[in-house]
């Protein structure tokens, strides 16, 4: 995915940034005297690009939805690239299940996929966020370890656990792009003119002869992309068990 431009600030060192690690692993000093503090600047910026996308982020617009001055939150947020990493982060957290897994290994993975579907759809921004920043924070180390414990009823070697998760995260990822694009996320008014707009196009080809088999498709009525994605993923559990030589599923509770 396309990198827009770095650190908003010209004196910003974000090389020195990066020397000193992630922000998560960073000191943040002590800012009790202040109004702000860092969760209040990522929660307006994950509102704003709910809101207007991942390109209306800045640190000018995010102190501007708080009513504060540019320069001051630089005391809690050294750069745009250290903002959109928090702001990845925070929102993985709405992924983790707290209230515990189930016993069984598919019906744990469905219930992590599904979840993080629901998150993606509802802050898109995520997905072009992972495409330009793989920064690992700890909400998104908690989900991997979940994930790798929805599996441990199979008593797999750890890679092999690796492997599936990350087969199921490769389709669960290129679900959620195609419904962002189809009108599944937050913009679906921009998807649903696009959509509008090319139909007559498509239909013009279909009854030109040169496309047997997407005419009759085109006529029927393409499957809507969310409503796809159980299925999909039943699929894949489906080969990744068949693989391994792994049960179906196991009953809740057996370990």
């Amino acid at each position: 995915m396309p990198r827009t431009s770095g650190p908003e600030r010209p004196d910003q060192d974000s090389s020195g940034a990066r020397e000193r690690g992630p922000v998560w692993a960073r000191p943040t000093g002590d800012r009790r005297r202040s109004a702000l503090t860092q969760e209040a600047v990522v929660a307006a910026a994950i509102t704003l690009a709910d809101r207007e996308g991942l390109a209306a982020v800045s640190i000018r617009r995010v102190a501007a939805e708080l009513g504060a001055r540019t320069m001051s939150l630089y005391s809690y947020i050294e750069s745009k690239e250290d903002l959109l990493d928090l702001m990845f982060d925070e929102a993985n957290r709405e992924v983790l299940i707290e209230d515990g897994l189930p016993g069984d290994w598919r019906a744990a993975i469905i219930l992590i996929a599904q979840r993080t579907r629901a998150v993606l759809l509802r802050h898109p921004w995520m997905v072009e966020v992972a495409g330009r920043r793989p920064q690992v924070g700890p909400n998104g180390l908690r989900h991997v370890e979940q994930s790798l414990a929805a599996l441990d009823p199979l008593r797999l070697d750890p890679p092999a656990g690796a492997l599936i998760c990350a087969a199921v995260d490769d389709y669960l990822l290129g679900h959620v792009i195609r419904e962002v694009m189809t009108g599944g996320g937050a913009d679906r008014g921009a998807a649903e003119a696009a959509r509008s707009s090319t139909l007559p196009y498509l239909q013009r080809m279909a009854r030109s002869g040169e496309f047997p088999r997407l005419a009759p498709l085109l006529d029927a009525g393409m499957p809507q992309v969310g409503e796809t994605f159980d299925q999909g993923l039943e699929w894949l559990l489906d080969g990744i068990a068949r693989s391994h030589g792994l049960p179906a599923g196991l009953p809740d509770g057996d370990d």
